[in-house]
């Protein structure tokens, strides 16, 4: 247990002063290894993680999804999600800020990435919103806390490590996503029209809404198309996660030649884009896999268990202070370092908890459960001050609007999901029902 502390604190230390998370993963897990058991054992460890890791089938989902995301993004179907949301809500106060929030739901839904859906959907949105006299808080706001829904919407990259650090099945996982994500969406929507009945200055009255092209209708049908195919064939048993990344990845392709934006030079920087990008998780994966391994050696998940079953306290003021744990970290860490780190620690404690709900009568439907609240969280994360990726991604895009703007605009979307998270915390049905259902 001390030395599990240690290793935090050391962790903690070597990130503040900007070492890269990866690598400082990787010393810390190697040194305290080295510590309990010698470096010996150590070396074996490391290197058998890195080995296993780097040829992992299950992890091979992980570069296809993200294949498919960059191959769409080249495409050019974020105009037609645009269009297509701006027709449904265009015609009220706000309309435009609220398409933007759908289409990045709708585009994350496919894409998978939070950072690639709000720097996408910044080039289409930001320029209709201040051509139509959109306040820039509420307009780079809308897109920033839109972005957020990537990595809880399937087909989601997050979640698939979650799936392989508990064992969980990630189809069930991707299910259970579908109607917070889309509860999200809505208080989204709701958060919208609240800020501009208090403040009519950030969006105008609307002023009609522009037709649909005939490239933004094609864009529509394939993302929608994309969508169905993969879900459908994952639920219904055609083939696995793994399988249906493979799919996604060939299919957008095919839509990229389709609507034009396939050109050599286009598929390099999709698949330079690809690959930087799955480098970067691989390495977080290994650094988050051998810091676990010392964590684990040291016995800190047994014992926090024992600790906190001896406090007898409710289990979910347990999941409360998790929570509150989460949005700290969030502070410091971005999301997928912060769920390597954390999961392994948490998710024994959360199957020794005792919740007393006929909702959640099994291991199975806890870590579920759990990994829904725990995504959302990091959603929060990422709107969160002072790091908020996604605020800093949006300030790399629209170097003309202030760091300072975009969180003032993002602040209405940051209660909302502190709203979402109370409800799926409060009532386990929203994250359950659909997996009971399949």
């Amino acid at each position: 247990m001390f030395e599990s502390l240690v290793g935090f604190a050391a962790l903690l230390v070597l990130i503040f002063l900007r070492v890269p998370i990866a690598f400082a993963m990787i010393f810390v897990g190697a040194a305290g290894f080295a510590w309990l058991r010698g470096w010996s054992a150590t070396w074996s460890v490391v290197s058998s993680v890195g080995f296993e890791t780097s040829l992992s089938y299950s992890l091979s989902v992980v570069p296809l999804f993200i294949l498919m995301g960059n191959l769409l993004t080249i495409s050019g179907v974020s105009h037609g999600l645009y269009a297509a949301a701006n027709r449904l809500l265009g015609g009220a106060r706000g309309g435009l800020a609220m398409a933007s929030v759908v289409a990045c739901g709708g585009f994350s839904a496919v894409c998978g990435s939070s950072l690639a859906t709000a720097a996408t959907m910044s080039k289409v949105a930001m320029p209709s919103m201040r051509k139509y006299g959109y306040a820039d808080s509420l307009a780079s706001g809308s897109i920033a806390a839109g972005g957020t829904l990537g990595i809880l919407i399937p087909p989601s990259v997050v979640m698939i490590i979650y799936g392989l650090l508990t064992e969980s099945d990630i189809g069930k996982l991707f299910v259970a996503g579908v109607i917070p994500g889309i509860l999200g969406l809505l208080l989204y929507v709701g958060a919208i029209y609240v800020a501009t009945l208090i403040n009519p200055s950030l969006a105008p009255k609307a002023e009609g809404v522009e037709p649909f092209t005939r490239k933004e209708k094609l864009g529509v049908f394939a993302v929608l198309g994309l969508f169905a195919v993969i879900m459908v064939g994952i639920y219904g048993g055609f083939f696995t996660p793994t399988e249906a990344a493979g799919i996604g990845a060939g299919t957008s392709f095919l839509i990229a030649l389709l609507m034009g934006g396939m050109t050599i030079k286009n598929l390099y920087h999709a698949m330079l884009e690809s690959a930087r990008t799955t480098a970067m998780i691989f390495m977080i994966i290994i650094g988050a896999e051998v810091f676990s391994n010392f964590v684990n050696f040291a016995g800190l998940p047994d014992t926090l268990a024992e600790w906190v079953l001896d406090l007898e306290v409710n289990a979910y003021m347990v999941i409360l202070g998790i929570v509150l744990i989460y949005i700290v970290l969030g502070c410091v860490l971005e999301s997928l370092s912060m769920i390597l780190l954390t999961v392994p620690v948490f998710y024994p404690l959360i199957l020794e908890l005792d919740f007393g709900t006929e909702v959640l009568n099994d291991p199975e439907a806890v870590l579920i459960w759990f990994a829904v609240i725990v995504v959302v969280v990091t959603e929060i994360s990422l709107i969160s001050p002072p790091v908020g990726l996604n605020v800093f991604v949006l300030r790399n895009v629209l170097q003309d609007v202030k760091l300072s703007t975009i969180f003032k605009g993002v602040f209405p979307f940051w209660v909302s999901d502190l709203v979402r998270l109370a409800l799926l915390i409060a009532f386990p049905w929203f994250s359950l029902w659909l997996v009971g259902a399949m």
